[in-house]
């Protein structure tokens, strides 16, 4: 953002005198989207910072998710608007290896943001500028090489949907313009913000009927509620619905990334001024959407779901914290259905009694309240999900059917 000139040069100086009498000197760039106090004191991001920068040719929304594994639900609803995710890991020695291990925090970013649909992945290697690392070739391949297998085993295909990049954040080398040739002559690619204005544009739904699930919501002389819309148009003065609730409501005013337009489309980050709906009305999760043609709401419904990591087995009566788009719902597995075969795809003739880590099963899932939902091969964005217990992701899932 400093770079491409969102922030201002004055801003950034105050910035670092602040951070410069809290003896946190070289935190003083994160401040620009850590904005509460707490945040700054800890050092720690807690909620998603958005922001947004411009190049010539496009608009960008930045989603700044914590990675503190204490808000990773915060992380999820973040990743769950996203379009493409840059996973920023550290090559300073020690950093990199705390952050890889089993219980770091790196395997389940990349995962979750694997399960939220993300299509593209950047893997930004920071802070090479480290005295201990000083741009070394070696130690870039050593990062590159451990995480590459996991973020194969994820999905994610080296050819097309991922690329890495050796980047210094504190100096800004490698973000917009290519690292010097004097310090980094290995590494002669693109940097990193040309190369996202180069990916092609994502392919939207604009003709669909209008969705957008609600990440969070204010009050502000009325309801505003903000989201990314994920298919179709809306316009000011029209009338839309709240689901689950089915509350009529109308646009009274719209913004995107802080500007105010006449309307919005696919892709966008929106705020929404309701008329016709309390702020308590409203939770993170519900969607706002076409009168006509609303999203599906159920409370039971069957998916296909695999077990990434859990000690015991999991059988019918088994409950955890479901998110899914950017609802978070408390559920119970009802009954297990078969299990699927990784390799085939066949299913099982007879019903487990249970199922264990690393294997795939359809199950009835009954949600304790109603929620908004749909199949995944329909809407993919409004139909996969994580299941987490006691703060680990423990599966993810994809719904095949609502059942009611």
């Amino acid at each position: 953002m400093s770079l491409t000139g969102m922030v201002d040069k004055r801003t950034l100086e105050k910035y670092e005198r602040e951070a410069r009498e809290k003896s946190r000197e070289s935190w003083y760039l994160s401040w620009a989207l850590d904005t509460n106090q707490e945040e700054r004191d800890k050092g720690k991001t807690v909620e998603v910072g958005r922001a947004f920068f411009e190049t010539d040719r496009k608009h960008f929304t930045i989603l700044d998710a914590p990675g503190h594994k204490s808000f990773v639900p915060n992380m999820i609803g973040g990743a769950a608007q996203a379009d493409l995710a840059v996973l920023v890991i550290s090559a300073r020695k020690g950093e990199f290896e705390t952050g890889f291990d089993r219980g770091g925090q790196t395997r389940e970013h990349a995962m979750l943001a694997k399960t939220a649909g993300v299509k593209h992945l950047v893997v930004l290697v920071n802070k090479m500028d480290d005295p201990t690392v000083s741009w070394d070739q070696t130690r870039y391949n050593e990062c590159k090489d451990k995480i590459l297998p996991y973020l194969k085993k994820l999905g994610f295909n080296p050819a097309k949907d991922l690329t890495f990049m050796p980047c210094s954040g504190l100096s800004g080398y490698g973000l917009k313009d290519q690292v010097p040739e004097t310090l980094c002559s290995w590494y002669r690619g693109p940097a990193f913000i040309p190369f996202i204005d180069e990916l092609p544009s994502l392919n939207r739904k604009s003709d669909g009927p209008f969705i957008m699930p609600i990440v969070d919501k204010y009050k502000d002389m009325g309801t505003v509620v903000m989201g990314k819309v994920e298919s179709g148009t809306a316009r000011k003065g029209q009338n839309l619905l709240v689901m689950p609730n089915r509350t009529q409501v109308a646009v009274d005013q719209l913004f995107s990334d802080d500007f105010e337009v006449t309307s919005v489309g696919p892709g966008e980050n929106v705020k929404i001024k309701l008329k016709g709906i309390e702020e308590e009305d409203v939770s993170p999760g519900f969607v706002l959407c076409d009168a006509a043609n609303p999203i599906k709401t159920g409370k039971i419904f069957d998916a296909q779901v695999v077990i990434l990591e859990h000690k015991s087995i999991i059988c019918a009566g088994y409950s955890a914290v479901m998110h899914i788009h950017c609802a978070a719902e408390e559920v119970t597995v009802k009954a297990l259905i078969c299990l699927v075969d990784k390799k085939t795809g066949d299913k099982s003739k007879t019903r487990p009694r249970f199922v264990k880590q690393d294997q795939v099963a359809i199950m009835r899932i009954e949600c304790s309240g109603m929620i908004c939902l749909e199949q995944f091969k329909l809407f993919p964005q409004m139909g996969r999900f994580t299941l987490r217990d006691e703060n680990k992701t423990i599966a993810i899932g994809k719904v095949l059917k609502v059942v009611e």
